[in-house]
């Protein structure tokens, strides 16, 4: 029987809550449905899967919760990671308004879940975006313009250049506005949270079982090392951890390493920083995100690698970026560096997908994926109950695959984010 890792080193994994040991699969099992992926995701779909009374297995190839969904910068964001304008001259207002209720219903999906099923994971209100060059003001109040005027949103607070310097402790923004329904939250204590809610609901749940291989037929087989489950239906919830299951969301879905790092407790000095405690994200292609924790530390991501491992001091290679926003911290430890996977795709739109007849897959959420993978959760569990409708807004968007295949796709995407970061710098 394969032993799961452990979690990544992290401040999350050191201060979880809740965490209980699931067995790996030991020999063959029969399911409605068999989820692949114990992120977001997967949980998500297992807990309105299993409330709609369908026996479901979902198996993990490590923890639950071990990667993106264990490890992130913990903000959930309003609507999709594209703007509402760029959406509306995509795809047209009706459909950009479709897609815009679905991400705030994402919001308050995770809001709802945390109340409901009492998740211990240090849910903050308010979220700050900041704009790091002046030449983006213009466009920052046109989006806010067809927000307010266009979908009726009425949280939305402008801050001007001294406005965001006080309310972050920086002087580096132009200016930004500020988000009262959005907010951050422990993102390893979430998933540990949903895990719980999921098995009490009915939901099977294994730990060290890695799917091999995925087998078509009358019914849908997945293999594993210790047993082999057979269901009507397969969902493919595993983001950036793919693993050859399959091409075509391999093909659209491609994983990028993101590291971030956990100060020691900064006490009455946290005050000047974030006074407010919201979260922050600022306008740069390759994002600076960051927020206080429960316990006042600072936790902050930020910086681009291009290789395929880990940077020797993830520590010292976030810290250089914390202090350009924050000089004031060269003086604090730095007690936690880790890094993880997430998934993006070419447009930066989730890629949810029937791949054929009992075989669905959800991934790419290129940064957002606290709501959009806890939503495409329920929009899983709705579609293989036969509710399509909501599930098919995200299936019909456009999903190009990255140039150059599997074996070209991780070098052109290198030399596509080398241009953007250098645009962040000019």
């Amino acid at each position: 029987m394969s032993h799961p890792e452990n979690h990544a080193p992290s401040y999350y994994a050191a201060t979880a809550k809740g965490f209980e040991s699931f067995p790996a699969l030991d020999g063959d099992a029969t399911a409605d449905i068999c989820i692949i992926g114990g992120g977001y995701t997967g949980l998500s779909a297992a807990l309105h899967l299993a409330e709609r009374g369908r026996s479901v297995i979902l198996i993990e190839a490590n923890r639950l919760g071990w990667g993106a969904s264990g490890r992130n910068g913990g903000q959930l964001h309003s609507a999709q990671r594209r703007e509402q304008s760029t959406l509306e001259s995509w795809f047209g207002k009706a459909e950009a308004h479709r897609l815009f209720d679905l991400g705030e219903e994402a919001k308050a999906l995770v809001k709802t879940l945390i109340s409901k099923h009492h998740i211990p994971c240090d849910w903050q209100d308010g979220l700050i975006h900041a704009i790091h060059k002046e030449r983006y003001i213009d466009e920052m109040q046109h989006e806010i313009d067809l927000l307010q005027n266009g979908y009726g949103v009425e949280d939305i607070t402008v801050l001007s250049k001294d406005e965001i310097a006080a309310r972050l402790g920086t002087s580096v923004y132009y200016g930004g506005w500020r988000e009262q329904s959005a907010g951050h939250l422990h993102p390893l204590n979430y998933a540990l949270g949903l895990a719980k809610a999921a098995k009490n609901a009915g939901a099977k749940l294994y730990e060290g079982t890695r799917a091999l291989r995925m087998i078509d037929g009358k019914k849908q087989r997945v293999e594993t090392a210790t047993g082999t489950i057979t269901a009507d239906t397969v969902i493919l919830a595993c983001n950036g951890y793919m693993h050859g299951l399959d091409p075509t969301t391999e093909a659209r879905v491609m994983p990028l390493h993101n590291f971030i790092l956990a100060t020691e407790p900064l006490g009455e000095r946290a005050k000047a920083l974030i006074p407010g405690r919201e979260a922050a994200a600022d306008s740069r292609f390759v994002v600076y995100y960051w927020r206080l924790s429960a316990d006042n530390r600072m936790i902050f991501g930020g910086g681009e690698t291009y290789g395929r491992h880990f940077p020797a001091d993830i520590k010292g290679f976030v810290r250089k970026h914390l202090l350009k926003l924050y000089p004031q911290l060269s003086d604090v430890r730095i007690e936690y560096g880790w890094g993880g996977t997430l998934a993006v795709t070419v447009k930066r739109l989730p890629f949810m997908r029937r791949l054929r007849p009992g075989l669905y897959t959800s991934g790419g959420y290129s940064g957002q994926g606290i709501g959009t993978a806890t939503m495409a959760g329920k929009l899983l569990a709705e579609a293989i109950s036969g509710e399509q409708e909501r599930f098919d807004v995200f299936a019909r968007l456009p999903a190009p695959a990255f140039p150059g295949g599997k074996l070209l796709r991780y070098p052109s995407m290198v030399l596509a984010m080398t241009w953007y970061a250098l645009r962040d710098r000019l």
